[in-house]
C-alpha cells in the first residue's frame, strides 16, 4: 500500500488525492448577493448537512490554491450573511459546471449559464429556477481554516425555508430518491450520477441489535463465496432463524428444488449453499438466505 506523507506533497498534489478519495460529493450551488446587490452564483462539493435540529449546513469556498485569493461567494456572505444552497441534478449539471468559471466580481453568473432568477421570500439572494430543491438560508458563521493556499472557510448555513419540485415527489409527499437524478462531484472532471439503476438499499442497524460477524458460524464467517458485504447484511439479524422459520423457507418452490438437487456427502455442497445464499443476499433477502445456510 501506498504511503504519503501530507509534509512531502505540494498543495496542488494533496488536492488531487483528497479529492479523488474522498466522493461522492454533493454540489452546494450557492446564490449570494454583496451589499451593492450584485449577485453570485457558484457551484462548491466541500459540502454537506451537519445538524438538523437546528437545520444547518456546512459548505466551504477554499481559497485558491494558485494564488491564494478568495472567492466571491466568501466575500458576498461575510458582506450579506445570506444564502440560498440550490441542490443540482442532472438535467443542469453543464450549466452548473459553467457557472463555476471565475468570472469578474459583478458578471451574474444566472445570466452566464443561461439559469432562471426566482425571487426568495426570506433572503436577499435569489433562487435558481431549475434546481429540484432549494433552501434559503441564514448565515450564522463564518469560520476560517487558515490563511495559506488551499485553505477553507467552513460557511455555516442554517435553513429557514425549503422549497420542492412537487415533480421529484412521491405519493406521500416525500422526496422520491429515484425522481430527483442528483449528481455529486469526483475528482478532476469526473461526476455521477444517482439513477434508479444503481441506487439500493442498506438496512440500518439502528433498528435491531445485530448479532455482528463474530456471531457467524464459522463455515458462514470464512466462506470462499460470501463477500464482507453479505457477511455485514448476516450479521446485522437480530438472531438465527429458528426451525419453524427455515422449514417455512424450505417451502418455497425454489428453494425446495434446489435443496433437494444437493448431494447430502457432496464435497462442493457448501459452495453450492452459499452460491445460492448469496443470490438471494444481492436481492436483500437475507431471511431466505439465512434459512438456506442453516439448512
Amino acid at each position: 500500500m501506498l504511503s504519503l506523507k501530507i509534509s512531502d506533497l505540494s498543495t496542488a498534489e494533496l488536492q488531487n488525492y483528497l479529492q479523488y478519495a474522498i466522493a461522492p460529493r454533493p454540489i452546494c450551488f450557492a446564490s449570494t448577493i454583496d451589499k451593492s446587490g450584485n449577485v453570485n452564483l457558484s457551484p462548491f462539493s466541500f459540502f454537506n448537512m451537519f445538524s438538523t435540529n437546528p437545520p444547518v449546513c456546512i459548505f466551504s469556498p477554499a481559497r485558491r490554491v494558485r494564488d491564494n485569493t478568495t472567492k466571491h461567494t466568501l466575500e458576498n456572505v461575510l458582506e450579506v450573511p445570506e444564502c440560498v444552497i440550490n441542490i443540482v441534478n442532472y438535467d443542469m449539471v453543464q450549466q452548473t459546471s459553467l457557472a463555476s468559471v471565475e468570472y469578474s466580481k459583478g458578471i451574474n453568473e444566472f445570466q452566464k449559464a443561461g439559469f432562471t432568477e426566482l425571487k426568495s421570500e426570506l433572503v436577499k439572494p435569489p433562487r435558481v429556477a431549475e434546481a429540484p430543491v432549494q433552501f434559503e438560508c441564514v448565515v450564522n458563521d463564518v469560520i476560517s481554516l487558515g490563511k495559506n493556499a488551499g485553505a477553507g472557510n467552513l460557511i455555516l448555513a442554517e435553513i429557514k425555508l425549503i422549497h420542492i419540485n412537487e415533480e421529484i415527489l412521491d405519493a406521500d409527499g416525500k422526496i422520491n430518491q429515484e425522481k430527483i437524478d442528483l449528481v455529486a462531484r469526483l475528482g478532476g472532471d469526473w461526476y455521477c450520477r444517482v439513477t434508479k439503476e444503481n441506487l439500493f438499499k442498506v438496512a440500518k442497524p439502528v433498528r435491531t441489535i445485530g448479532i455482528g460477524v463474530d456471531s457467524l458460524p464459522e463455515n458462514i464467517r470464512y466462506s470462499k463465496i460470501l463477500t464482507g458485504n453479505n457477511l455485514g447484511q448476516l450479521g446485522n439479524v437480530e438472531h438465527l432463524p429458528s426451525l419453524q422459520e427455515i422449514e417455512e423457507c424450505n417451502k418455497n418452490p425454489q428453494v425446495h428444488d434446489f435443496l433437494k438437487g444437493l448431494v447430502e456427502n457432496s464435497p462442493d455442497r457448501e459452495l453450492k449453499l452459499h452460491s445460492f445464499a448469496k443470490d438471494f443476499l444481492e436481492k436483500g433477502d437475507v431471511q431466505t438466505a439465512w434459512s438456506i445456510l442453516m439448512s
